[in-house]
């Protein structure tokens, strides 16, 4: 009696890891449409749920699945302050720091190539924000409220 109860159990525990192999898999896939760098599931953090990052021409999402739910940080672009890589023996860390305060995303065990990509873009998606007008700077010819304009008020 005890060897016919083996064969269903053991057929239920092969369903059960290979549902568990699906989940893991389709959580780790890209989040949405774009650039989206995703970190090494080799890498300390990312064994389960890699963490990923989309970078738009607005903003950085840093994205972690997890196993109910996700995790997401956006930082505009206007606000990030710095973009720093360590990169390591076989994976690069990537920090983008903010100048509103807010905690910096960090990303642990992206591909070389995709951190400097990734440092690449965020640096042209600024350029293009700051040199669009009206986009954190006055216009031509205006003087900013404090400025030298004001001296003569009083």
């Amino acid at each position: 009696m005890a060897d016919g109860l083996w064969i269903p159990t053991a057929g239920v525990l092969a369903a059960i890891i290979v549902a568990l192999v699906l989940l893991f898999w389709w959580k780790g896939q890209p989040f949405t449409q774009g650039d989206v760098f995703r970190a090494s599931r080799l890498s300390r953090g990312n064994r389960l749920f890699p963490t990923q990052v989309l970078i738009t021409s607005t903003s950085v999402v840093h994205y972690t699945p997890e196993l109910i739910g996700r995790k997401e940080h956006s930082i505009h672009m206007a606000h990030v302050a710095s973009v720093s890589i360590d990169t390591n023996l076989l994976f690069s860390d990537v920090l983008i720091e903010t100048t509103g305060g807010a905690s910096p995303i960090v990303c642990h065990g992206h591909r070389k190539r995709d951190a400097v990509r990734m440092k690449q873009l965020i640096e042209q998606y600024q350029t293009q924000f700051y040199r669009t007008p009206g986009n954190g700077r006055p216009a031509e010819g205006r003087v900013a409220a404090g400025g030298a304009g004001d001296a003569g008020r009083g």
